[in-house]
């Protein structure tokens, strides 16, 4: 199994350690004694996020302002496969551990840093998921043109920290090869711009400025929200001239209606009238019945819910796994190409003996880092 030590805060190192411990890698995060990783104290729309981004994880706290606990650090880095480190530039230079020491402790290790740029020997600028998203691009194209928006999850973190897996991944690879590991870096700018890369190659087709896509549309004249005699919100897709053919008639559209609209790119030219007529016709049927409608026809189409909402969804939760987090059973979703199984989310220090005996420490040694606070 391959040893993994995540140095990591709030999403995106503690993502990857995530992806990896899902993937049955041994992974270990480093934590303060006594507060842990900042994201353990979070509260209300945050509360969630220790749970979800650490379990499956070991924890060990270590005092590293204290000469032993960068010496377990030492240990730990002798012992592993990959260290992922997000945190600061300057945190383990401040250790005398910059990436040339670590490869001298141990050749075959693999370095792996989540940041929010990358300095190509520059000085490092720091950054956060939004500030990013705004930075690349990403949140011109989100919102309105006077209103950029956040994406409604930390999606460069994740990208970044999938990314990084990738690439750890590859370094494995190469190691088996040339017996060395190596130093890799996933920033979360590059990762944005990768993710918004399609409208930097389109503007250089084009020409042209963009409006941001919820301000202009999308290319399909068909390819919005409606609402149900219900009260219900459904989004429905029409993306060819044969699906508008049995849209048209699971509506009951006239043929004449039909033809006036027969192309994508009329439907899509004419949009201010059409998008109310249908939504004249669609909200006469309640969401059980337009549903059955849509899935015999096989139009796209998915009703508007809120994440917690996924709880109630058979279907959805039949993909979760079961946490146990603090005594209370939760329901996650895992990295989709992990197993199912009973997960767990540990609690501050709680791996501290198991791993510290694996490193080669006894007890009285372990009793004595408990008592100057190491650990």
């Amino acid at each position: 199994m391959y040893r993994v030590i995540e140095l990591g805060h709030i999403v995106a190192g503690p993502t990857a350690g995530l992806i990896l411990a899902e993937l049955d890698f041994q992974v270990i995060k480093i934590e303060r004694p006594g507060t842990g990783d900042i994201s353990r104290n979070l509260s209300g729309q945050s509360s969630g996020s220790f749970p979800y981004y650490n379990r499956m994880k070991k924890s060990l706290t270590l005092n590293l302002k204290s000469d032993a606990g960068v010496e377990i650090l030492k240990k730990l880095i002798e012992s592993a496969d990959i260290l992922i480190d997000n945190f600061s530039s300057d945190f383990l230079k401040k250790l005398q551990l910059d990436y040339e020491k670590i490869h001298e402790i141990n050749p075959r290790l693999i370095y792996v840093t989540i940041r929010g740029y990358r300095s190509n020997g520059g000085v490092e600028r720091k950054s956060l998921d939004y500030p990013i998203e705004i930075d690349s691009g990403i949140a011109y194209m989100t919102g309105l043109k006077n209103h950029p928006m956040r994406v409604g999850a930390s999606l460069v973190d994740m990208f970044s920290a999938s990314m990084a897996v990738i690439g750890i991944y590859k370094a494995l690879l190469e190691r088996e090869v040339t017996g060395e590991g190596k130093a890799i870096d996933s920033s979360l700018f590059q990762s944005a711009m990768f993710m918004i890369g399609q409208h930097i190659a389109t503007y250089q087709v084009t020409g042209k400025d963009m409006d941001p896509i919820n301000e202009s549309g999308f290319a399909w004249g068909i390819y919005d929200f409606f609402n149900t005699s219900d009260g219900k919100k459904i989004f429905i897709a029409v993306t060819t001239d044969d699906q508008w053919v049995k849209f048209s008639g699971l509506l009951g559209i006239s043929k004449d209606y039909m033809d006036k609209y027969r192309t994508n790119r009329i439907r899509f030219e004419n949009r201010d009238v059409l998008i109310p007529d249908l939504q004249e016709m669609i909200g006469k049927y309640d969401s059980d019945t337009l549903e059955s409608l849509l899935r015999r026809e096989g139009i796209v189409y998915s009703f508007l819910r809120r994440p917690w909402d996924l709880l109630n969804d058979p279907l959805a939760v039949q993909f979760m796994n079961t946490v146990n987090f603090s005594g209370k059973k939760m329901y996650m979703p895992p990295v989709p190409v992990s197993e199912k199984r009973v997960e767990f989310v540990p609690q501050l220090g709680e791996h501290n003996v198991e791993i510290l005996k694996s490193l080669g420490y006894g007890d009285s040694e372990i009793s004595g880092f408990i008592r100057d606070g190491v650990i």
